[in-house]
């Protein structure tokens, strides 16, 4: 999938659990007391100091945060809403709120920095039981099919390699869904195949039909040659 129409996509998205990031240096410092006047659920990681990016390089000091509203919000309406804490304007669905939850601590990747749970913070009422037993079912099950498709990924190793190196949250969607991911991928590989016989064969049929008859090649008939 290009940034593009990932950006795309994400825009055009309503769901009721939207991420965000905080950088404590631009974030205002009464962000927890903006945020519980916003009057809604919200859960927020820890502070991410030990992070090293790519480069080698430490991260800046961040938090990352989700909304979990009532109602379906468009990404447009959530970052109007976080307008006063100076978050960054693009924002992400949460996918799996386990992931999530287990991203805020790197509880699934030991090559990170692991954070502690008890530093997670709870606010305006959100019950974390139950937002971990909640799941945008729809939500996840459409990008894991888009990017499925845009990806042309036929092989289901393939589709957990891109989860683990470009979203690591969709690994549980992955893992709780595998027959239904593979049979998929397994039938998209079937008609792939199937198109690309019915290709070569036509092309074999054309060529033929192409083909300078034995009588054009002998000089016979009308042939220029006679």
């Amino acid at each position: 999938m290009t940034e593009d129409k990932k950006k795309k996509n994400t825009s055009a998205k309503r769901t009721t659990m939207w991420a965000f990031l905080l950088f404590m240096d631009s974030a205002p410092k009464n962000y927890k007391k903006i945020l519980d006047s916003l009057n809604v659920p919200y859960m927020l990681s820890p502070v991410h100091n030990k992070d090293i990016k790519a480069d080698g390089k430490q991260a800046k000091k961040h938090i990352h945060g989700v909304l979990h509203f009532e109602t379906l919000k468009s990404q447009k309406q959530v970052v109007e809403l976080l307008g006063r804490l100076e978050t960054p304007k693009h924002i992400e669905p949460v996918l799996s709120t386990k992931g999530m939850y287990h991203y805020f601590t790197h509880a699934n990747n030991n090559e990170k920095f692991q954070y502690s749970e008890k530093d997670i913070v709870v606010g305006c009422g959100l019950n974390l039981e139950q937002f971990l037993s909640s799941i945008n079912t729809d939500s996840s099950y459409n990008d894991m099919i888009d990017i499925i498709e845009e990806q042309n990924i036929l092989e289901f190793s393939h589709l957990v390699a891109y989860a683990r190196e470009n979203n690591y949250v969709l690994l549980a969607t992955i893992i709780r869904n595998t027959p239904f991911f593979s049979k998929y991928i397994d039938s998209r590989r079937y008609s792939s195949s199937s198109e690309s016989k019915t290709d070569r064969d036509s092309e074999t049929e054309i060529s033929q039909k192409e083909k300078p008859s034995s009588a054009t090649l002998t000089g016979t008939d009308d042939s220029p040659f006679n």
